[in-house]
């Protein structure tokens, strides 16, 4: 069964730092691109960065220059380096992965629970 596990939310001062880890676990062939959502209270889902195997990049206009995505494919795991935070950067963050099972086999994705991110002082 394949797992992705987030951790690193918490609560940080406007203008501070956050690093969010999210790690996929079980038996499977590869992973493709990796996505960071974020969903504030009353507000839909949005995307906020992604991250190909090969390492290419994009992210939200309201987070450039500001938020880094990054991956280990090694361990299965992809990064969201978080600075400069502001109070609207409060939300819920998701992690997102295009899971292949058989490299031979369209990917399918699978969502972490969600991890805390509060940006207030």
């Amino acid at each position: 069964q394949v797992q992705l596990m987030e951790s690193g939310g918490g609560l940080v001062q406007p203008g501070g730092s956050l690093r969010l880890s999210c790690a996929a676990s079980g038996i499977f062939a590869s992973i493709d691109t990796m996505r960071w959502y974020r969903q504030a209270p009353g507000k839909q889902r949005e995307l906020v960065a992604s991250i190909t195997r090969g390492g290419s990049t994009n992210y939200a206009d309201p987070v450039k220059g500001r938020f880094t995505c990054s991956r280990d494919n090694a361990e299965n795991t992809v990064y969201l380096q978080m600075s400069s935070l502001k109070p609207e950067d409060t939300a819920v963050y998701y992690c997102n992965a295009a899971i292949r099972m058989k490299l031979y086999r369209e990917p399918s994705d699978y969502w972490g629970q969600g991890t805390q991110v509060t940006v207030s002082s």
